[in-house]
């Protein structure tokens, strides 16, 4: 028996938690994360934020060569793409230069 479970090849999990805003007086939150309201835009500001990595072009060239799968339980995008270019995303989460969509942490990859 296999220890993982393969949705779709070539996929990778990308597991969020949102941003809990710590309680200040005057600002007000809704519990909505801002402006996404279908997992492919949480996607297309994940793809847009993380273009932006000009200074490292094995970045930017794997992101945009991913391609939305799926968005599950309201926490956790699906994304697919050539197996090359989501190694290259695992390794700019370890070193901490994946940039989550706004409202959003990445907890971890899967």
């Amino acid at each position: 028996m296999e220890p993982f479970l393969q949705i779709a090849p070539h996929s990778l999990a990308i597991v969020l938690s949102r941003v809990v805003v710590e309680d200040a007086p005057g600002v007000t939150e809704s519990e909505e994360p801002p402006h996404h309201h279908t997992g492919y835009e949480i996607f297309a500001d994940f793809k847009s934020l993380n273009m932006k990595y000009f200074w490292n072009k094995m970045v930017a060239d794997a992101i945009a060569e991913t391609f939305f799968l799926g968005w599950i339980d309201e926490h956790v995008l699906l994304i697919q793409g050539k197996e090359d270019h989501l190694e290259v995303l695992r390794e700019a989460w370890m070193r901490r230069s994946l940039k989550a969509p706004q409202g959003f942490d990445i907890k971890y990859l899967g």
